[in-house]
């Protein structure tokens, strides 16, 4: 424990990160993609921890139809393979990845101590109530399930200067047998990534409104809890007195990053040349050109070039890496619709004109905007 102690900010070395294991992957597929099937809310996406507990009931189901008819193409199952479930957990299950690479990585430190000293016993033993333990692991969801699927066992173990016995993970001693299976094990911890659900775009058309820039947000696109939300509005209210106080660069840009992670989602609106509006809604981190392609195959002619416009008249960047809340547009924006100008001259000078701008499947289904 007290080597635990010594270097706990010494993460050990990442190999190149990869996906899940073809097996998670399969699993986790089958579980989110009946989960994307049962969501029917009109704003597309549920809370976290609905998703959560959703998922996770999923995960639950998928590991009791092995070989079943009424299920074919899912019968590969985290029930085979725990440690793979334990670690799509620990990444999917928890909100915060800067939490989850800090847990990870001390996870990766203690294996280490136990490949490092396999013939020292003080290594195989971690205390529950341990500080380090208690902050950096014990508040992720899944990193019990992992240690226990790795070969720890809880164990009530004495304490020198303490009446009462304190629970402690103890390595068993086949686990200790078989030293390659934790290296294994660790690489494929520190390698993993969190799966996530396809996003419904949630796609509508409306016709022309004046409402077009009014956008009703509901609380899943907002990275904040309700008191978070409130005071989000209270420091918006001072605004006009921060902005007066002369700042830094540095702390204009501390604050710029802090506002990019407010956000989960954004709703973008697309106002066409005929004032129509095409709707759907994106991650907040998702690329711009997730943008373009999206209302590419909404378009009657999408071979003809377009450019999108934000406020103002500002054309997009066309650099389309960039991600949207990089790009002003979260947590809701109304872009503007037009075509190349220079190639649509040409198309007219050759007495041509672009078809109607939707596709019809689209047009038949518009909606009013309210």
């Amino acid at each position: 424990e007290k080597a635990h102690k010594e270097k706990p900010n010494q993460p050990a070395p990442r190999p190149p990160r990869q996906g899940p294991t073809n097996e998670a992957q399969m699993a986790a597929a089958a579980a989110l993609a009946r989960l994307e099937q049962k969501q029917s809310r009109a704003w597309g996406p549920t809370s976290q921890d609905t998703i959560r507990n959703q998922v996770r009931k999923e995960l639950q189901a998928e590991a009791t139809v092995s070989g079943s008819p009424e299920a074919p193409g899912t019968n590969v199952h985290f029930s085979t393979d725990p440690v793979a479930a334990s670690i799509m957990k620990i990444y999917t299950f928890n909100k915060d990845q800067d939490r989850v690479k800090l847990g990870v990585d001390t996870i990766a430190k203690y294996l280490d101590n136990i490949h490092l000293h396999p013939e020292e016993e003080k290594y195989r033993k971690i205390k529950l109530q341990n500080k380090v333990f208690q902050e950096r692991i014990n508040c992720l969801e899944g990193t019990h399930e992992f240690f226990e699927a790795i070969g720890f066992q809880k164990v009530l173990l004495p304490v020198q200067d303490q009446e009462d016995p304190e629970e402690f993970y103890v390595l068993s001693e086949t686990t200790l047998a078989q030293p390659q299976s934790l290296e294994r094990h660790k690489e494929q911890l520190l390698a993993a990534e969190p799966v996530r659900a396809k996003l419904d775009r949630q796609r509508r058309v409306f016709q022309p409104s004046p409402l077009a820039s009014q956008f009703e947000l509901p609380g899943d696109f907002f990275n904040l809890t309700a008191e978070e939300i409130k005071r989000e509005q209270r420091l918006r209210s001072e605004a006009v007195e921060r902005l007066s106080v002369l700042r830094t660069k540095a702390m204009r840009e501390k604050e710029e990053q802090r506002g990019l992670r407010k956000y989960n989602y954004t709703l973008l609106r697309v106002r066409l040349p005929d004032g129509c509006l095409l709707q759907g809604t994106f991650y907040a981190r998702e690329r711009l050109g997730a943008v373009y392609g999206f209302v590419r195959e909404a378009l009657q002619s999408d071979w003809l070039p377009f450019e999108l416009l934000a406020s103002g008249g500002q054309k997009l960047s066309e650099d389309e890496n960039l991600a949207l809340n990089e790009c002003g547009l979260v947590p809701s924006a109304l872009l503007t619709f037009s075509w190349d100008m220079a190639v649509l001259e040409d198309i007219k000078a050759a007495g041509a004109e672009p078809d109607s701008i939707l596709k019809p499947e689209l047009l038949s289904a518009i909606e009013k905007l309210s």
